[in-house]
C-alpha cells in the first residue's frame, strides 16, 4: 500500500493554519473584553466645542511662546492678547490641542508641538524640523477633519464623553439623558473612580455640540447655532440632532472617509493598540480604538474600506478568509513608534 506523504503533509499544514486562525479569532474575542483603566477627563474645555482655527493657533502660539497656559496671570494675559480670546477660551484651545494630540505636555508641564501637529499644522516659516511643512493648517480638506476625529478618539489613557461614545457605545438612536446615564453607570468601571454627574452632563453637552448637526426634520433646524457652524467635527455627519434631546448616529459606509486616512488609523490600531500583525474582521469592527468603532462603520462599510486599503497598498496588507473567518494581515514590519506620515503623504500629494 502506497502512502502519499505529500498529501498527508499538505493536510496537516492546512489543519495547522486553520488552528492558528481559530486561536487568533478567540484571542480577538478575549482582547475585546480587556479594558484598560482610564483617567477621567470630563472637563477642561470650559464647555466650548472645538472650533476652526484653534489647532493652528495653538501650534503657532506654542512655537512662538514655548508655553500655552492660563494658569498664571502673566501667561493668561499674554495668551488673551495674542490669541484674541478670553481666558476661558484660552483654556479650551489648550484642552482641544492636547486632546487632538497636536500638543504634548510632559509630566513636568513642558509643552511641545507633536509630530502629527507639526505635519498637519506648522507652516514653512515656523519649521521645527527640516522636513516639516503644513499639510492643512486650516482643516480645509475633509480628510483632515477625519484625521482629527481619529486622533481625538484614539486614546486609551483618558476618558471623555466622546471617547466613551466612539469606543464603547453601541447606540445608534439615543436620547441625551440615556447617554449621560450610561456614562454615569460605566465611568467607575472604566476609570476606577466616580465623577460628579454635573461635570459629566457639561461634557456630554460639549460633545454633542461639537459633533452634531440639526436634522432637516428638526423643529429647530432653521435656527442658527454658532457652535454648530464653527466646529469642524460636525462636518463629518457622525451625529445628527433630531431635536428635543434625541440624536442618531447610524453605522454607515462613510463614503467621505479617504482610504489613506482609514489606512493610517488601521495601521496605528494594529501596531499600537493591538500590537499584532494580524487581526480579525470583528476586532477591527468592534474593538476599543479600532477604525470600525471610531469611524462608526457598518460591516459593509468596513469591508469596503478594507478592500480599498488592500487595493491601494497591496505591499502592506493582505486579506484572508479561512472557513468564514476574515482577517487582515500586515505584510511589512512596523515599529510601534512609526508615525505613518508616508501614508498621509499619499492623501496630501506630498512626496518626501
Amino acid at each position: 500500500m502506497d502512502i502519499d506523504f505529500l498529501s498527508i503533509f499538505n493536510s496537516l499544514n492546512a489543519l495547522l493554519i486553520l488552528a492558528s486562525n481559530y486561536m487568533m479569532y478567540f484571542l480577538d474575542i478575549f482582547s475585546r473584553g480587556r479594558v484598560i483603566k482610564m483617567n477621567p477627563k470630563f472637563s477642561g474645555h470650559e464647555t466650548f466645542p472645538l472650533r476652526y482655527g484653534w489647532l493652528y493657533k495653538s501650534a503657532k502660539y506654542l512655537i512662538e511662546n514655548n508655553k500655552l497656559s492660563a494658569s498664571s496671570p502673566e501667561d493668561a494675559q499674554r495668551a488673551i492678547v495674542e490669541l484674541g480670546v478670553g481666558k476661558n477660551m484660552v483654556s479650551a484651545i489648550r484642552y482641544w490641542a492636547e486632546s487632538c494630540s497636536v500638543i504634548e505636555t510632559s509630566t513636568n508641564s513642558d509643552q511641545s508641538v507633536s509630530d502629527i501637529g507639526q505635519y498637519l499644522l506648522v507652516e514653512e516659516g515656523n519649521l521645527l524640523t527640516p522636513s516639516c511643512s503644513a499639510q492643512d493648517p486650516y482643516l480645509e480638506r475633509i480628510g483632515s477633519i477625519w484625521l482629527v476625529h481619529f486622533l481625538l478618539n484614539f486614546n486609551e489613557n483618558e476618558l471623555t464623553s466622546y471617547r466613551y461614545f466612539f469606543n464603547f457605545s453601541a447606540m445608534q438612536n439615543f436620547e441625551k439623558e440615556k447617554l449621560l446615564l450610561d456614562i454615569i453607570n460605566d465611568v467607575n468601571g472604566l476609570c476606577g473612580k466616580e465623577v460628579k454627574p454635573v461635570t459629566l452632563k457639561k461634557d456630554v453637552d460639549c460633545f454633542l455640540y461639537a459633533y452634531s448637526k440639526k436634522s432637516s426634520t428638526s423643529v429647530k433646524a432653521k435656527s442658527i447655532n454658532e457652535d454648530h457652524f464653527t466646529s469642524p467635527l460636525s462636518e463629518l455627519g457622525l451625529v445628527k440632532d433630531l431635536g428635543k434631546g434625541y440624536y442618531s448616529s447610524l453605522l454607515d459606509e462613510r463614503t467621505s472617509l479617504p482610504t489613506e486616512i482609514f489606512v493610517y488609523a488601521l495601521l496605528r490600531f494594529l501596531t499600537q493598540s493591538k500590537m499584532s500583525d494580524t487581526s480579525g474582521f470583528d476586532s477591527i469592527l468592534s474593538d476599543q480604538s479600532s477604525p470600525g468603532k471610531i469611524f462608526r462603520l457598518s460591516e459593509k462599510g468596513l469591508g469596503i474600506h478594507l478592500g480599498d486599503a488592500v487595493d491601494m497598498f497591496p505591499e502592506i496588507f493582505a486579506i484572508t478568509d479561512t472557513q468564514g473567518m476574515r482577517q487582515i494581515r500586515l505584510l511589512q514590519q512596523f515599529d510601534e513608534h512609526e508615525n505613518f506620515h508616508h501614508i498621509l503623504d499619499e492623501y496630501y500629494g506630498t512626496k518626501k
